[in-house]
Protein backbone atom coordinates (compact mmCIF):
# COMPACT_ATOMS: atom_id res chain seq x y z
CA UNK A 1 0.00 0.00 0.00
CA UNK A 2 2.81 2.64 0.52
CA UNK A 3 4.57 1.81 -2.53
CA UNK A 4 1.30 2.43 -4.24
CA UNK A 5 0.60 5.81 -2.41
CA UNK A 6 4.50 6.93 -3.23
CA UNK A 7 3.73 5.83 -7.13
CA UNK A 8 0.74 7.65 -7.36
CA UNK A 9 2.18 10.72 -5.40
CA UNK A 10 4.92 10.56 -7.74
CA UNK A 11 2.62 10.19 -10.70
CA UNK A 12 0.75 13.09 -10.03
CA UNK A 13 3.64 15.49 -9.43
CA UNK A 14 4.84 14.63 -12.97
CA UNK A 15 1.73 16.61 -13.70
CA UNK A 16 1.85 19.56 -11.78
CA UNK A 17 3.81 21.55 -13.98
CA UNK A 18 0.14 21.60 -16.05
CA UNK A 19 -0.27 24.87 -13.68
CA UNK A 20 2.52 26.95 -16.09
CA UNK A 21 0.79 25.80 -19.27
CA UNK A 22 -1.84 27.03 -21.46
CA UNK A 23 -3.41 24.18 -23.02
CA UNK A 24 -5.07 25.08 -26.08
CA UNK A 25 -7.69 22.19 -27.57
CA UNK A 26 -9.36 21.87 -30.69
CA UNK A 27 -12.12 19.67 -32.43
CA UNK A 28 -10.53 18.88 -36.10
CA UNK A 29 -12.62 17.63 -38.86
CA UNK A 30 -10.73 16.26 -41.74
CA UNK A 31 -11.05 12.74 -43.95
CA UNK A 32 -9.45 10.08 -45.45
CA UNK A 33 -10.99 7.97 -48.33
CA UNK A 34 -14.06 10.19 -48.48
CA UNK A 35 -14.65 9.46 -45.00
CA UNK A 36 -15.62 11.93 -42.43
CA UNK A 37 -13.34 12.09 -39.17
CA UNK A 38 -13.22 14.06 -36.00
CA UNK A 39 -9.84 14.33 -34.20
CA UNK A 40 -9.06 16.35 -30.88
CA UNK A 41 -5.59 18.70 -31.26
CA UNK A 42 -4.32 19.51 -28.08
CA UNK A 43 -0.95 21.57 -26.99
CA UNK A 44 0.63 24.08 -24.73
CA UNK A 45 -0.06 27.46 -25.86
CA UNK A 46 2.76 29.00 -23.64
CA UNK A 47 5.83 26.97 -25.70
CA UNK A 48 6.24 28.85 -28.50
CA UNK A 49 9.39 26.59 -30.47
CA UNK A 50 7.67 23.37 -32.50
CA UNK A 51 7.98 20.29 -30.59
CA UNK A 52 7.41 16.57 -31.04
CA UNK A 53 4.01 15.23 -31.80
CA UNK A 54 2.32 12.22 -30.79
CA UNK A 55 -0.76 10.56 -31.95
CA UNK A 56 -3.19 9.18 -29.42
CA UNK A 57 -5.41 5.89 -30.67
CA UNK A 58 -8.63 5.13 -29.24
CA UNK A 59 -9.86 2.37 -27.48
CA UNK A 60 -12.29 -0.11 -29.00
CA UNK A 61 -15.08 2.06 -27.53
CA UNK A 62 -14.34 4.75 -30.02
CA UNK A 63 -12.67 7.99 -29.85
CA UNK A 64 -14.06 9.31 -26.27
CA UNK A 65 -13.34 11.83 -23.68
CA UNK A 66 -10.80 9.36 -22.29
CA UNK A 67 -8.62 9.61 -25.42
CA UNK A 68 -9.02 13.28 -25.13
CA UNK A 69 -7.94 13.42 -21.59
CA UNK A 70 -4.69 11.65 -22.66
CA UNK A 71 -3.99 13.76 -25.66
CA UNK A 72 -4.61 16.87 -22.99
CA UNK A 73 -1.82 15.12 -20.43
CA UNK A 74 0.70 14.70 -23.35
CA UNK A 75 0.11 18.72 -24.15
CA UNK A 76 0.84 18.97 -20.53
CA UNK A 77 3.95 17.05 -20.97
CA UNK A 78 4.77 19.78 -23.71
CA UNK A 79 4.17 17.47 -26.88
CA UNK A 80 1.47 18.63 -29.38
CA UNK A 81 -0.77 15.71 -29.33
CA UNK A 82 -3.74 14.50 -31.73
CA UNK A 83 -6.86 12.08 -30.56
CA UNK A 84 -7.39 10.46 -33.90
CA UNK A 85 -10.69 8.70 -35.24
CA UNK A 86 -10.49 5.43 -36.44
CA UNK A 87 -13.89 4.22 -36.53
CA UNK A 88 -15.32 7.36 -38.63
CA UNK A 89 -17.39 10.79 -37.35
CA UNK A 90 -16.98 10.34 -34.21
CA UNK A 91 -18.32 6.72 -34.07
CA UNK A 92 -18.69 4.92 -30.16
CA UNK A 93 -19.68 2.01 -28.88
CA UNK A 94 -21.83 1.94 -25.78
CA UNK A 95 -21.74 -2.26 -25.42
CA UNK A 96 -18.90 -4.91 -25.90
CA UNK A 97 -20.80 -6.39 -28.92
CA UNK A 98 -20.73 -3.35 -30.43
CA UNK A 99 -17.21 -2.20 -29.82
CA UNK A 100 -15.56 -5.75 -30.79
CA UNK A 101 -17.71 -5.32 -34.28
CA UNK A 102 -15.95 -1.88 -34.74
CA UNK A 103 -12.66 -2.96 -33.80
CA UNK A 104 -12.49 -6.16 -35.94
CA UNK A 105 -13.61 -4.39 -39.10
CA UNK A 106 -11.02 -2.18 -38.93
CA UNK A 107 -8.18 -4.90 -37.80
CA UNK A 108 -9.51 -7.41 -40.82
CA UNK A 109 -8.70 -3.68 -43.23
CA UNK A 110 -5.83 -2.71 -42.25
CA UNK A 111 -4.77 -0.60 -45.19
CA UNK A 112 -7.65 1.58 -44.16
CA UNK A 113 -6.69 1.44 -40.82
CA UNK A 114 -3.56 2.88 -42.34
CA UNK A 115 -5.14 5.39 -44.60
CA UNK A 116 -6.44 6.80 -41.75
CA UNK A 117 -3.48 6.65 -39.66
CA UNK A 118 -2.28 8.38 -42.52
CA UNK A 119 -4.56 11.51 -42.45
CA UNK A 120 -3.99 11.88 -38.59
CA UNK A 121 -0.40 11.55 -39.04
CA UNK A 122 -0.63 14.43 -41.99
CA UNK A 123 -3.24 16.87 -39.99
CA UNK A 124 -0.54 16.79 -36.18
CA UNK A 125 2.41 17.39 -38.53
CA UNK A 126 1.00 20.35 -40.53
CA UNK A 127 0.67 22.45 -37.23
CA UNK A 128 2.98 25.09 -36.75
CA UNK A 129 3.43 23.80 -33.09
CA UNK A 130 4.47 20.35 -34.11
CA UNK A 131 8.13 19.49 -35.22
CA UNK A 132 7.28 16.73 -38.21
CA UNK A 133 10.65 15.09 -38.15
CA UNK A 134 9.84 13.82 -34.47
CA UNK A 135 6.61 11.85 -34.74
CA UNK A 136 5.32 9.22 -32.03
CA UNK A 137 1.97 7.52 -31.28
CA UNK A 138 0.59 5.85 -28.34
CA UNK A 139 -2.45 3.68 -28.62
CA UNK A 140 -4.79 1.67 -25.67
CA UNK A 141 -6.00 -1.90 -26.01
CA UNK A 142 -7.78 -1.97 -29.51
CA UNK A 143 -5.68 1.34 -30.32
CA UNK A 144 -2.19 -0.69 -28.90
CA UNK A 145 -2.69 -2.90 -31.54
CA UNK A 146 -3.26 -0.22 -34.33
CA UNK A 147 0.32 1.34 -33.45
CA UNK A 148 1.57 -1.37 -33.50
CA UNK A 149 0.93 -2.68 -36.60
CA UNK A 150 1.45 0.67 -38.33
CA UNK A 151 4.75 0.56 -37.12
CA UNK A 152 4.55 -2.84 -38.70
CA UNK A 153 3.66 -1.15 -41.92
CA UNK A 154 6.57 0.89 -41.95
CA UNK A 155 4.78 4.42 -41.22
CA UNK A 156 7.54 6.63 -40.71
CA UNK A 157 7.16 7.16 -36.83
CA UNK A 158 10.42 7.90 -34.00
CA UNK A 159 8.64 5.00 -31.31
CA UNK A 160 5.16 4.06 -30.59
CA UNK A 161 3.96 2.66 -26.94
CA UNK A 162 1.04 0.01 -26.67
CA UNK A 163 -0.51 0.32 -23.57
CA UNK A 164 -2.73 -2.90 -22.53
CA UNK A 165 -2.87 -3.39 -26.04
CA UNK A 166 -3.03 -6.48 -28.69
CA UNK A 167 0.37 -7.26 -29.77
CA UNK A 168 -0.20 -9.55 -33.02
CA UNK A 169 -2.32 -7.43 -35.32
CA UNK A 170 -1.79 -7.65 -38.57
CA UNK A 171 0.90 -9.62 -41.01
CA UNK A 172 4.49 -10.43 -39.20
CA UNK A 173 6.88 -7.56 -40.15
CA UNK A 174 9.10 -8.21 -42.91
CA UNK A 175 12.90 -7.85 -42.03
CA UNK A 176 13.77 -4.11 -42.09
CA UNK A 177 10.49 -2.69 -42.33
CA UNK A 178 10.21 -1.31 -38.92
CA UNK A 179 11.45 2.40 -38.63
CA UNK A 180 9.94 3.21 -34.81
CA UNK A 181 11.27 1.73 -31.75
CA UNK A 182 8.71 -0.01 -29.95
CA UNK A 183 7.15 -0.08 -26.37
CA UNK A 184 4.76 -2.44 -25.03
CA UNK A 185 2.77 -1.85 -21.45
CA UNK A 186 0.97 -5.18 -20.57
CA UNK A 187 -0.85 -6.26 -17.57
CA UNK A 188 1.03 -9.13 -16.40
CA UNK A 189 -2.52 -10.26 -15.35
CA UNK A 190 -4.45 -9.47 -18.59
CA UNK A 191 -6.37 -12.15 -19.68
CA UNK A 192 -6.77 -10.94 -23.37
CA UNK A 193 -3.38 -11.35 -23.89
CA UNK A 194 -2.07 -14.81 -23.79
CA UNK A 195 1.38 -16.27 -23.39
CA UNK A 196 2.04 -17.15 -26.41
CA UNK A 197 0.69 -14.04 -28.20
CA UNK A 198 3.57 -12.77 -26.05
CA UNK A 199 5.94 -14.79 -27.16
CA UNK A 200 5.05 -14.80 -30.48
CA UNK A 201 5.49 -11.22 -30.70
CA UNK A 202 9.30 -11.07 -29.16
CA UNK A 203 9.98 -13.89 -31.65
CA UNK A 204 8.43 -12.09 -34.51
CA UNK A 205 10.49 -8.71 -33.53
CA UNK A 206 13.90 -10.35 -32.66
CA UNK A 207 13.59 -11.78 -36.20
CA UNK A 208 13.60 -8.44 -38.09
CA UNK A 209 15.73 -7.31 -35.83
CA UNK A 210 13.22 -4.75 -34.29
CA UNK A 211 14.02 -2.27 -31.41
CA UNK A 212 11.31 -2.89 -28.33
CA UNK A 213 10.83 -3.50 -24.98
CA UNK A 214 8.09 -5.25 -23.08
CA UNK A 215 7.15 -4.66 -19.94
CA UNK A 216 4.86 -6.79 -17.90
CA UNK A 217 2.83 -4.83 -14.66
CA UNK A 218 2.44 -7.76 -11.29
CA UNK A 219 -1.50 -8.07 -11.34
CA UNK A 220 -2.59 -5.64 -13.76
CA UNK A 221 -5.74 -6.87 -15.78
CA UNK A 222 -6.68 -5.26 -19.43
CA UNK A 223 -7.21 -1.73 -19.56
CA UNK A 224 -5.23 -1.33 -16.38
CA UNK A 225 -5.15 2.35 -16.99
CA UNK A 226 -8.65 3.56 -17.52
CA UNK A 227 -10.16 4.06 -14.47
CA UNK A 228 -14.11 3.47 -15.70
CA UNK A 229 -12.55 -0.16 -16.57
CA UNK A 230 -13.72 -0.89 -13.19
CA UNK A 231 -17.48 0.04 -13.91
CA UNK A 232 -17.31 -1.44 -17.37
CA UNK A 233 -15.74 -4.68 -16.13
CA UNK A 234 -18.75 -4.68 -13.51
CA UNK A 235 -21.11 -3.78 -16.04
CA UNK A 236 -20.59 -6.55 -18.95
CA UNK A 237 -19.33 -8.96 -17.03
CA UNK A 238 -15.58 -9.05 -18.48
CA UNK A 239 -12.13 -8.98 -16.80
CA UNK A 240 -11.02 -5.28 -16.66
CA UNK A 241 -9.66 -3.04 -13.82
CA UNK A 242 -8.09 -0.11 -12.83
CA UNK A 243 -4.61 -0.35 -11.30
CA UNK A 244 -2.96 2.64 -10.24
CA UNK A 245 0.17 1.91 -9.36
CA UNK A 246 0.36 0.34 -13.02
CA UNK A 247 -1.01 3.41 -14.68
CA UNK A 248 1.73 5.74 -12.68
CA UNK A 249 4.29 3.59 -13.76
CA UNK A 250 3.43 2.73 -17.52
CA UNK A 251 2.86 6.51 -18.08
CA UNK A 252 6.67 7.26 -16.81
CA UNK A 253 8.28 4.73 -18.59
CA UNK A 254 6.60 6.48 -21.47
CA UNK A 255 8.33 9.59 -20.44
CA UNK A 256 11.17 7.84 -19.98
CA UNK A 257 10.91 6.48 -23.75
CA UNK A 258 10.23 9.30 -25.20
CA UNK A 259 12.98 11.51 -23.92
CA UNK A 260 15.20 8.63 -25.60
CA UNK A 261 13.61 8.45 -28.82
CA UNK A 262 13.11 12.37 -29.43
CA UNK A 263 16.01 14.86 -29.70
Amino acid sequence: MRITAILTIVFFSLLSHSSFAEITSQEIHYQADGIKLKGFLAFDNNQKEPRPGVIVVHEWWGHNDYARKRARMLAELGYVAFALDMYGDGKQANHPKQASAFSAAIKKDLATAEKRFIAAYDILSQQKQTDKTQIAAIGYCFGGGIVLAMARRGVDLQGVVSFHGSPNVGAPAQKGKIKANLLVLNGGADSFVKAEQKEAFKMEMDAVGAVYEWIDYDNAKHAFTNPDANTFGKKFNIPLAYNATADGMSWIKMQDFFNEIFH
